[in-house]
């Protein structure tokens, strides 16, 4: 680091003494050979720039396509993605929790970006990472960093719900969905169905975002929620 470095000089990882004499002289040799480089390379940098005024429209400017434009191919892609089942369209992982900001520290433990609500069902975490089989690594992550806890995981493909029991990293039993809607939190069953936007589901409950905490924060947090007996704990 450059703190550790003195003004008389500093030492490498192979255990040899650079002074700054050393140093200037080192620098001094790349930036010959950077200039020699550079001479070099005269003739295909004005093959470049010759090439790069076609790509320039007729002002002269390097032709952009506006943010609007930008953003809605971004969209259509994203939905192509859904109808084709390539990217869901929805995925929460159901938990018996009774704290999202524990479900949070969890997620935050498991490398898992989520908005982790509270409900008095039980914590769900809303999941960010849709792409391909995200969901499934994220239930798997989850249940293996906490283990033995279940956790229920209910993705849209391609207008296709399906729910998953995941423990400990493996995958189980299947649920109809009606049936997981029974049990889970209200919003589960809008938000899957795409009846209610999360942004207007985040607006009437207490959410906790993964992406909020550090590690050390997520372990205050579990801390904060577990009592530790001799070689045991509990989650309140």
């Amino acid at each position: 680091m450059a703190d550790d470095l003195s003004d008389s000089g500093a030492e490498n990882g192979d255990g040899l003494h650079f002074n700054d004499a050393d140093l200037d002289a080192a620098m001094a040799d790349f930036e010959r050979e950077f200039d020699q480089t550079q001479q070099s390379e005269g003739q295909e940098d004005d093959f470049s720039q010759g090439e790069a005024s076609f790509a320039n429209d007729d002002t002269g400017t390097p032709t952009e396509q506006p943010d609007g434009q930008q953003s809605f191919e971004a969209s259509f892609d994203d939905e192509l993605q859904g109808l084709l089942g390539n990217k869901a369209k929805a995925a929460a992982i159901i938990t018996r929790l009774t704290s999202a900001e524990l479900l949070a520290a969890f997620c935050q433990l498991s490398d898992i970006s989520a908005v982790c609500l509270d409900d008095p069902q039980g914590a769900v975490a809303v999941l960010r990472n849709l792409d391909g089989d995200s969901p499934e690594a994220a239930a798997k992550d989850l249940t293996t960093v906490v283990s033995g806890m279940p956790a229920i995981l209910t993705v849209n493909r391609a207008d296709k719900l399906e729910a998953t029991l995941f423990l400990q990293g493996q995958a189980g039993d299947q649920f109809a969905p009606p049936i997981l809607f029974a049990s889970a939190a209200p919003f589960v069953e809008d938000l899957m169905l795409g009846i209610t936007p999360l942004e207007d589901i985040l607006a009437d409950r207490k959410s906790f975002d993964s992406a909020d905490l550090d590690h050390q924060q997520a372990l205050a947090v579990l801390a904060k929620h577990t009592r530790f007996g001799r070689g045991n704990s509990s989650i309140s």
